[in-house]
């Protein structure tokens, strides 16, 4: 039996999160007040009380979901989980792809909590409010989406941003174009073609001045292997370099979350458990769709990690 651990995206958030791990495990309290100390403000009062409209804020979503997956983490190991021993791979959709560096150990939590910061500030500036946006496109296959954006693109940028398996892809770009790949998608026979409410066009070309404030952080923080291959959103493929791996990072701002490959690829190479480490159960939700024979499982509440170190730690 193989594990990987896995990392959740933004959209996972919710108030409340960590708070319960926070009142049960000192490991968390220590997580939370690092990631506040590094950011210089308590980010963890807004995780745990609210509100909403602060929590969801890209910039504060980013951090705040890293330090969840983290403070998991720590609990683990503080009980005895050595991930180099116990996992295989780690993998995280879009900024859940820092908090598994940060487990396999190529940032610390620090560096981690102020990365994200940069990239989710440099997203939200890289395009004026209004000017792009993201869609979900339900019931197409993958080389359908891709045309419906090519035939778009007369009306500007718009390209697949995230590929989430089970028949759902994310568009991204600027606005115009993405609402008239929305409407060509719905002629070509999509269930459902859905404009998101999000405040910037994610992946897409048009985040090219995000990629360029994450190149200059990266470049300048301390990196080294992680313990553990990571599979990269932009290649769905394990990589252990520190420097190739900032470099994907780069990529990744402007490039497309490959996550149906992800985990076909765990399937494919052995893996039998994808434990989502985090707040949230989307990805657990997304593995049932993509692979019937990896089994996904959340970790998020005190039930759910002594339920995961008897399995883990037997």
């Amino acid at each position: 039996m193989s594990v990987a651990f896995t990392f959740p995206g933004q959209g996972s958030q919710a108030v409340g999160m960590g708070k319960e791990l926070a009142e049960t495990y000192a490991e968390a309290r220590a997580v939370f007040e690092e990631v506040d100390e590094a950011l210089g403000e308590k980010l963890s009062a807004v995780m745990f009380d609210g509100p909403e409209e602060t929590l969801t804020l890209t910039a504060n979503a980013q951090p705040a979901l890293m330090a969840v997956s983290m403070a998991v983490i720590r609990i683990l190991e503080a009980r005895g989980l050595n991930l180099k021993d116990k996992v295989s791979f780690v993998a995280g959709h879009s900024l859940g792809e820092y908090s598994a560096l940060c487990a396999a150990g190529t940032f610390s939590l620090a560096n981690t909590a102020r990365l994200l910061r940069i990239r989710g500030n440099a997203m939200q500036a890289a395009v004026p409010f209004g000017e792009g946006a993201m869609a979900a496109i339900i019931g197409l296959e993958h080389g359908d989406v891709e045309a419906v954006c090519q035939e778009a693109s007369t009306a500007g940028s718009c390209q697949i941003a995230n590929d989430n398996g089970g028949g759902q892809l994310v568009i991204s770009g600027a606005k115009a174009a993405v609402e008239k790949a929305a409407a060509l998608a719905s002629e070509q026979g999509a269930k459902r073609a859905i404009m998101l409410p999000v405040s910037a066009p994610f992946h897409s070309a048009l985040m090219a001045p995000a990629a360029d404030a994450m190149r200059e952080a990266l470049s300048k923080v301390e990196k080294k292997s992680p313990v553990v291959p990571l599979i990269a959103n932009v290649c769905a493929a394990p990589v252990t370099d520190a420097q190739e791996i900032a470099a994907l990072l780069v990529e990744q701002v402007t490039g497309q979350v490959r996550w149906r490959e992800t985990v076909e690829w765990f399937g494919a190479n052995g893996v039998t458990t994808l434990y989502e480490l985090g707040s949230g159960k989307v990805l657990t939700g997304l593995a049932r769709r993509i692979d019937k024979t990896v089994n996904g499982i959340s970790v998020n509440t005190p039930a759910d990690i002594d339920a995961a170190l008897a399995t883990m730690l037997g």
